[in-house]
């Protein structure tokens, strides 16, 4: 007989999933930023018969990166198998981790369209985004996790996080669309067509957008210290010192010509907001339990 996994061990094993779909987006866009989009000129295989990437720079970039999305896979289908050992058995949590599995299908066909169509911008937008809404499918599983056995009815939303999430996710896309008009096209060797927009006037669309998401932010902090207590707080105040950072971080790559390193910094702090904005709004509507908590908390769900 196959032995049970605690509600705890599960909670672990979500964080992990969770984890390797954030790294996935990072490694995803090192490829891009390092010109390595087309390392790999085939799918599945890299070459035509050849599998494995020969030992050069860019097709060792993207193979690497190929073989990252597999060990997600693995992640991702660990947290399948575990949602059907956990004692209790939830469905919630089952149905979660399925949306990981459909999400993560996804975006392997994503994947294989970005090469077959040469690094069409449009699709690697999709690529992008559709990486965050599976960001926060992982984000809900791993707090929905950390929830008592059976989970308590759902509070009304706060409505304040809500208009949060959302005019993160415009932001986010507004984000894609500078990415897309922008120099680094993901090879160095290709020409690759960008959007129709130019890139001054939609990089000052995603400042001005950004801009109001800060004072969003402000607001759901001012609203956070009448009524919640010092858990909120410090979730708020995580999103703010991030949404802060991120705007340094950009108004910096802007004027120093969009440096990759810089570039590469904004979009790690862009998937640790869409995270901690996400936490926020499920900790509003459904607060974890004050229990004794593991260490994967400090960044939370």
């Amino acid at each position: 007989m196959r032995r049970a996994i605690t509600p705890a061990q599960y909670r672990t094993v979500a964080f992990w999933a969770l984890l390797s779909l954030a790294a996935i987006i990072v490694t995803g866009a090192l490829v891009r930023l390092t010109g390595s989009g087309l390392g790999c000129s085939d799918w599945p295989t890299c070459e035509q018969d050849e599998l494995v990437a020969e030992f050069s720079f860019h097709p060792m970039v993207e193979f690497v990166n190929r073989l990252i999305t597999g060990l997600v896979s693995i992640a991702v289908i660990l947290a399948v198998l575990g949602s059907f050992r956990r004692a209790p058995r939830r469905r919630d949590l089952t149905l979660l981790s399925l949306g990981l599995v459909a999400g993560v299908i996804a975006q392997i066909v994503l994947g294989a369209l970005v090469t077959k169509t040469e690094l069409d911008p449009r699709v690697v937008l999709g690529h992008f985004l559709l990486s965050m809404v599976l960001l926060a499918n992982a984000v809900l599983l791993h707090h929905r996790a950390g929830l008592s056995d059976p989970p308590p009815a759902r509070r009304v939303p706060s409505r304040a996080t809500t208009v949060l999430m959302v005019a993160t996710a415009v932001v986010l896309a507004a984000g894609t669309l500078v990415t897309g008009s922008g120099p680094h096209t993901g090879s160095l060797d290709e020409p690759i067509d960008r959007l129709p927009f130019e890139l001054r006037d939609i990089a000052r669309v995603h400042s001005l957008l950004a801009w109001g998401l800060l004072a969003i932010a402000v607001v759901v902090a001012l609203d956070s210290v009448r009524r919640n207590g010092p858990a909120d707080r410090r979730r708020v105040e995580l999103v703010l010192a991030l949404l802060v950072a991120q705007g340094a971080v950009g108004y910096a790559q802007y004027f120093l010509g969009v440096p990759v390193g810089l570039v590469a910094v904004h979009i790690v702090g862009g998937v640790a907001v869409w995270w901690a904005v996400v936490s926020l709004h499920l900790h509003r509507r459904d607060p974890l339990p004050v229990i004794e908590a593991p260490a994967e908390d400090l960044v939370d769900a």
